[in-house]
C-alpha cells in the first residue's frame, strides 16, 4: 500500500473500513479454521478427553502468554499507524524494527517461561487427572514454536497497521490448509490419534507449531521485500529506546489488560473444571463456537484501531469520530444475526465437534444458549478500547478493564461459585461483567474525547 493512495485517510470510511473488516474477518476465519480443524479431528478421532486436552486448560494457558503478546503488539501497531498516517517515514522504519525486536525476545522468554512452568498451571487450574499428561504434552510442544507464533502475529499487525489486510489473509489461507493436511497426517495417516490421547494431541500440536514457522517466514519476506517505509532489514532488527518507549506506553497497559482478562477466565476454567470432565469438554466444544463471534468483533476491533489511529496521526478528528460511529453499525448488523444463529442451531454446531456424548452436547446447548443472547452488551467494550488506543489512551482502558471484568468477575466466582455450584453460575459472570463495562468505557470514551479531542461527539 502506497501512502499516496492512502484509503483509510482518504475517500469514503465506511466503504473502506467495510472491504478491511471483511478481510480481516475472513482472515480470521482461517486462523480459527485450523484450531478448529483440530478440535474436530481430536474430539472425533480420539475424542472428547482429547478435545478438552486441546481446548481446555491447555488453551487457557496459551491465551494467557499469547494475549499479553497481542496486547503489547497493539502499541506496535498503534504507534505504525500514526506514524504512517503521518507520513514519517524515519518514525516507521524505527517502530518496525522494534517491533520484530520485541517479538523475537519475546518468543525466547515465553517458550523458556512456559515450557517450565506448564505442569505446575496444568495442576494449580485443577485439571482432571486424565486430561493432565496430554494437556502438558500439547503444551510444551506449542510453546517450542512461540518465537515463530509471535513474528507472524508482529509481521501481520505491521501489515494491517498501514492498511494491508489482504497479504495476511493470504498467509493465513496456505498456512489452514497446510495445518489440515498435516493434522490428517500426524493424527490419522500415522494413526497417532489411535494410539492414545497423549500422542493424538501431540500430533495435533507438530502441525501447529510446522504452520505458525511457515507463517513466519511469509510474512518476513513479505516485509523485507517491501518499497514502502514499512521495509523490513533484518540487519537493523534491534531496540530503538525512544520508540520502545512509546511502543510499551501503549502495549504494556494493553497487554497487561489482555492478560488480566484471561487469568480471570483461567479462574472461570478452574471452576468449570470442578464439575467434572464432561463440563470441561463441553465448555471447550463451546469456545470452538463461541470463537465465531471472537473473531468478528476482533476484527472490527483492529478495524477500528487503524482507522482511528491513522486519521488521528493525521490530525483527522472527525474521521476518528465518524470511523467510531461505523464501526458501532457493523457490529450490530454482525452480532444480532450471529447470535440467533448460534442459538438456534447449537444443536448442530456441537455435533461438529461431539458424536457419542449426549451428556456433553446437552451441556454445551445450555452453555450457548445462556450467553449468545447477551453478546451484544459487550460490543462497546471492544470498540471504545481500540480508539482510545489509537489516540494515545492506553492506561485508563487498561484500569477499566480490569475494574469492570477481571475483578469483578474473579469476586464473582469467589464468592457465588462456592455456594451456587452450579455451571449458571460460572456462565452469569459474563453478561455481568459485559455490562458494567461498556458502562464504564462509554463514560470515559465522551469525557475523553471532549476533553482531548476537538470535535463534537
Amino acid at each position: 500500500m502506497e501512502q499516496s493512495n492512502n484509503k483509510i485517510t482518504q475517500g469514503p470510511i465506511l466503504k473502506g473500513m467495510l472491504i478491511y473488516f471483511v478481510t480481516l474477518l475472513v482472515g480470521a476465519f482461517f486462523q480459527q479454521l485450523y484450531n478448529t480443524v483440530d478440535a474436530i479431528i481430536v474430539g472425533n478421532v480420539v475424542g472428547a478427553d482429547g478435545l478438552a486436552s486441546v481446548g481446555g486448560s491447555a488453551a487457557t494457558i496459551v491465551s494467557i502468554f499469547i494475549g499479553f503478546f497481542m496486547g503489547l503488539s497493539s502499541g506496535a501497531t498503534v504507534v505504525i499507524a500514526q506514524f504512517y498516517g503521518a507520513k514519517q517515514s524515519k518514525e516507521v522504519e524505527k517502530a518496525v524494527h522494534t517491533a520484530i525486536a520485541i517479538a523475537i525476545t519475546g518468543g525466547i522468554i515465553i517458550t523458556v517461561v512456559g515450557f517450565a512452568i506448564t505442569p505446575h498451571v496444568i495442576s494449580l487450574m485443577k485439571t482432571p487427572d486424565s486430561l493432565k499428561e496430554p494437556s502438558i504434552a500439547y503444551l510444551r510442544i506449542f510453546f517450542l514454536g512461540m518465537i515463530a507464533n509471535l513474528v507472524y502475529n508482529m509481521g501481520a499487525g505491521i501489515l494491517r497497521a498501514v492498511g494491508d489486510s489482504k497479504r495476511p489473509l493470504i498467509v493465513l489461507i496456505i498456512s489452514c490448509f497446510t495445518n489440515v493436511g498435516l493434522d490428517l497426517f500426524f493424527v490419522v495417516v500415522l494413526k497417532m490419534g489411535y494410539m492414545s490421547v497423549k500422542m493424538g494431541v501431540i500430533g495435533v500440536a507438530i502441525a501447529t507449531i510446522l504452520c505458525q514457522l511457515l507463517s513466519a517466514v511469509i510474512v518476513v519476506i513479505m516485509l523485507i521485500t517491501s518499497n514502502d517505509m514499512y521495509k523490513l532489514t533484518l540487519r537493523n532488527v534491534r531496540f530503538d529506546k525512544l520508540m520502545l518507549k512509546k511502543i510499551l506506553r501503549i502495549g504494556l497497559p494493553a497487554g497487561f489488560q489482555s492478560t488480566m482478562y484471561t487469568f480471570s477466565n483461567a479462574l472461570i476454567q478452574t471452576a468449570i473444571n470442578e464439575l467434572g470432565p464432561e463440563y470441561s469438554a463441553a465448555w471447550a466444544a463451546y469456545g470452538k463456537i463461541d470463537v465465531v463471534f471472537w473473531m468478528s468483533i476482533n476484527a472490527i476491533g483492529t478495524s477500528v484501531t487503524t482507522f482511528a489511529g491513522q486519521n488521528f496521526g493525521a490530525g483527522k478528528y472527525d474521521r476518528v469520530k465518524t470511523s467510531t460511529r461505523y464501526a458501532f453499525l457493523i457490529a450490530l448488523i454482525i452480532t444480532i444475526p450471529l447470535s440467533l444463529a448460534l442459538y438456534f442451531f447449537s444443536d448442530s454446531l456441537l455435533h461438529i465437534f461431539i458424536k457419542n456424548n449426549q451428556d456433553v452436547i446437552r451441556i454445551g446447548i445450555q452453555m450457548v444458549r445462556f450467553l449468545v443472547p447477551f453478546y451484544v452488551t459487550y460490543i462497546s467494550v471492544e470498540i471504545f478500547s481500540g480508539v482510545l488506543r489509537a489516540m494515545g489512551s492506553a492506561l485508563i482502558p487498561m484500569i477499566i478493564t480490569l475494574s469492570g471484568i477481571c475483578a469483578l468477575r474473579v469476586i464473582w466466582i469467589l464468592t457465588a461459585f462456592p455456594i451456587f455450584k452450579t455451571v449458571e453460575t460460572v456462565e452469569a459472570s459474563y453478561p455481568i461483567t459485559w455490562i458494567v463495562t461498556s458502562i464504564l468505557f462509554l463514560i470515559y470514551y465522551t469525557y475523553f474525547t471532549k476533553r482531548h479531542v476537538k470535535y463534537d461527539v
